[in-house]
């Protein structure tokens, strides 16, 4: 069933990505029109969390941002398909990185580096890095149910040179990189949100005390790796540009969670240069208030294991 699915779907796709980007973003105009107005998708989401992140800000302001928002999350979608086919000089004008000199300097010192990143502007198309940095780039995805689809979308990312693996043997990959001597950079998008009781350190984003993963910074002491963030704008519809930024040069001489907060810190203010551009659609606040639960739990733990 899995594959007649694909079958079906998959030449529809790929007939889509050869459309001409202009056409497409007029297709994704439309699907505004339906996601926005007919389906009301996630509106109520979005709202909150605006309101909640911008507590200042009238409400007609945060309407705008609302609604250029999801004239933007169309606009990704549209631009996803288009990155199964897009041509390699085409993504390289669209997207493109203000100083990939930074972490190749890095790369010549024969470090490797963790990239840390949000889901701000378009990052599906950083995909492309391969082809302006000195290294391998490796980056964590979510397995798709379908397999026909998830071979394809790992084909499609992969196209360029960026290597994938699944997102749960990310330390795995690394480790085994680590141990065989293999130089890379290793792209990871740090903004989801933990489960509650896998957390370790919570920090206030937008003002609001949210749990953050802290993986970066725990593989980046674990191995080494020079941390630098990306920060990714959208210069004009179709167009992004990357900045890289260095965070740590030498992660363990940092104290524990400083690399996090840092790149929070950064995360932040770029959201704010351009708050219709993130992905508001994702329950980024939901464990807004869980913070005194799980100090709670944490010292009960603690309290059982001194007893122990």
């Amino acid at each position: 069933m899995q594959y007649l699915f694909f079958l079906f779907l998959y030449p529809i796709i790929w007939l889509i990505s050869k459309i001409p980007m202009r056409i497409l973003h007029v297709i994704s105009s439309i699907i505004f029109v339906f996601v926005y107005y007919i389906f009301s998708y996630r509106k109520k989401l979005v709202l909150d969390n605006l309101k909640l992140a911008f507590p200042d800000k009238k409400l007609k302001e945060i309407l705008r941002i609302r609604k250029e928002f999801f004239k933007h999350f169309s606009d990704l979608f549209i631009e996803t398909l288009k990155a199964i086919s897009i041509s390699e000089k085409e993504i390289l004008r669209r997207y493109k990185y203000s100083n990939p000199e930074l972490v190749n300097k890095y790369i010549n010192q024969g470090r490797s580096i963790a990239l840390v990143s949000a889901h701000q502007a378009n990052w599906e198309w950083s995909v492309n890095s391969p082809l302006v940095l000195k290294t391998c780039v490796n980056g964590a995805y979510t397995k798709i149910g379908n397999r026909f689809f998830n071979k394809t979308v790992k084909a499609s990312r992969e196209r360029f040179g960026f290597k994938c693996y699944e997102s749960t043997k990310t330390v795995k990959a690394i480790y085994s990189d680590f141990k065989n001597k293999i130089q890379g950079a290793y792209l990871l998008i740090s903004d989801q949100s933990p489960q509650v009781e896998h957390t370790l350190y919570w920090k206030e984003f937008f003002g609001v005390k949210v749990p953050f993963h802290v993986g970066a910074e725990t593989l980046s002491k674990k191995f080494n790796l020079v941390v630098i963030n990306c920060a990714t704008k959208r210069v004009k519809r179709g167009f992004y540009e990357t900045t890289f930024e260095l965070i740590a040069e030498h992660p363990n001489e940092f104290e524990n969670y400083k690399i996090t907060d840092k790149y929070i810190s950064l995360t932040e203010q770029l959201v704010r240069e351009q708050p219709e551009f993130y992905l508001w659609s994702h329950k980024r606040f939901k464990h807004k208030d869980k913070y005194e639960i799980w100090e709670k739990n944490k010292k009960v733990k603690l309290k059982n294991k001194v007893v122990k």
